[in-house]
């Protein structure tokens, strides 16, 4: 099966990997299959507030996923624009210059699900990021120039939620807070900070299903209580 999220600001991209066949167990001893794992690929886009400013910070997300259990993958984030940074600048730099601070950095990421129904969905999201800050400005010449990377790590708890509207399209929303870690205590000001997004997803498979099935396009069968 593949799923596809469209999000606001962010693609995923869910293909299944099917599990190695074996042959049937007897009746009387056969047990539920374990969940079919899947490979997922996500253009995740979070928005932050950093040192006072609005700011988009991009990434890719490569993992697998347990259906209704657990996805557990890798990450690459980095921000999308600089933002004006209140540490001394360069002797270099221009006497009206604005120094921006940018980063970027590797994740390694967990997710549980810690509450699912046919309708909502309630997981929990760990990551751990090692990555470089450093400052980008223009120089007395007219270029831009920036200073040495310095390495730094990220740790970033989060939530997140999903609600089905049908069984192909749903709405989601996470929050969370962004602490720098192993670096000085002028980026970690700077740098931490909450983060949270909102998307838009479409369940491709199950909107397959449904098309081949001609079930109504706006049915809520299986989503309400019986």
């Amino acid at each position: 099966m593949v799923r596809l999220g469209i999000l606001i600001g962010s693609l995923a991209l869910v293909a299944r990997v099917a599990p190695a066949t074996a042959l049937p167990a007897p009746a009387d001893t056969a047990r539920p299959a374990p969940p079919s794992r899947k490979i997922v690929v996500q253009y995740d886009s979070r928005y932050s507030i950093l040192n006072y400013y609005f700011c988009t910070i991009n990434g890719l997300k490569l993992g697998l996923e347990w259906p209704g259990r657990a996805r557990v993958g890798g990450a690459i984030y980095f921000l999308s624009t600089g933002i004006p940074t209140r540490q001394p600048r360069p002797d270099n730099a221009a006497l009206d210059a604005q120094a921006e601070l940018r980063f970027r950095y590797l994740a390694g990421y967990g997710e549980y699900v810690l509450l699912e129904t046919p309708r909502w969905e309630l997981s929990g999201n760990l990551q751990l990021g090692l990555g470089s800050a450093h400052l980008r400005y223009e120089n007395v010449e007219g270029e831009f120039d920036r200073t040495p990377k310095r390495f730094m790590g990220v740790l970033e708890p989060s939530v997140a939620a999903q609600l089905r509207i049908f069984k192909w399209a749903g709405l989601g929303a996470g929050a969370g807070w962004r602490q720098p870690i192993f670096t000085s205590a002028a980026i970690q000001r700077e740098l931490n900070g909450p983060i949270f997004y909102l998307r838009a997803k479409l369940f491709l498979g199950d909107f397959v299903r449904v098309v081949r099935g001609r079930e109504p396009l706006f049915t809520q069968e299986g989503l309400r209580k019986e």
